[in-house]
């Protein structure tokens, strides 16, 4: 009974979204993206474009590149980022505040290459220890925008150690790199996103920022005003926020908005 209830509601959703494509004629999304949304909106973005009819066209970078592009006069119909990311966007009239929708929620954790001892990180001082103790540390360059790097640099500062750790941080490329690194032996320690650093085959999770270290990076959506696809925009705010897409999303290692 509980699995025919689930088909029943995937078959309207699908439905739902069929009668949408019909009424409006497929069109095609231009979106821009976070990277640190990218596993989900890879997984689900295929399904709403079967779903709906609609196309998408997505591009990924970082919350300071997302803003950057459309800051520059960048194209697009709807953007998904970090909540701060779509701030900035609504107070420069490029984004429409009523539209702003809440995706996702993620946390930042440490890492370290799979089978590696983890050091303890419960608590600000022994984090501080750990960074300290570690011959090299890897996160993402606060320069290129993202959310966990930015984030990242000011615990740091907050700890006082960020002369100390200048010398042995290698700055990963944004996306999957900082997994990377610490797989590869390159760097002891890696700093970024769950959901970043999930798919990354040899790593383990040390455990995450500790306390009010840590940093819950909200995800959202919001379209863009004079937006061209606006109405199969909101189909795919609607679809994101739909039961199956928020297992996904929790699959993914994020917490559905």
């Amino acid at each position: 009974m509980k699995n025919f209830t689930r088909m029943v509601a995937v078959v309207f959703v699908a439905l739902v979204f069929l009668m949408q494509a019909g009424l409006t004629g497929a069109a095609e999304i231009k979106l821009l993206s976070a990277l640190g949304v990218k596993d989900v909106v890879d997984d689900l973005g295929p399904k709403f474009e079967r779903a709906s009819g609609h196309k998408l066209a997505i591009k990924f970078d970082t919350l300071g590149g997302v803003v950057k592009l459309v800051q520059g006069g960048e194209v697009a119909d709807i953007v998904i980022i970090p909540q701060q990311g779509i701030d900035t966007l609504v107070k420069a009239g490029k984004a429409a505040a009523g539209s702003v929708t809440v995706l996702a929620r993620s946390g930042v954790v440490v890492v370290v290459r799979k089978g590696a001892p983890k050091p303890d990180i419960s608590s600000p001082d022994a984090l501080k220890r750990a960074l300290l103790a570690a011959k090299s540390i890897t996160y993402g360059n606060p320069a290129d925008g993202g959310a966990s790097a930015m984030h990242f640099a000011k615990v740091l500062d907050r700890l006082g150690i960020a002369k100390e750790m200048k010398p042995k941080t290698i700055y990963s490329k944004p996306g999957r790199d900082t997994g990377d690194l610490v797989a590869n032996g390159k760097a002891e320690l890696g700093v970024n996103q769950l959901q970043v650093l999930m798919p990354v085959a040899g790593i383990d999770v040390a455990g995450p920022l500790p306390g009010d270290l840590q940093a819950t990076t909200v995800f959202a959506a919001a379209i863009m005003t004079g937006a061209k696809s606006a109405a199969a925009s909101k189909a795919l705010v609607s679809f994101l926020r739909t039961p199956e897409a928020a297992k996904v999303i929790k699959a993914k290692g994020m917490e559905p908005g």
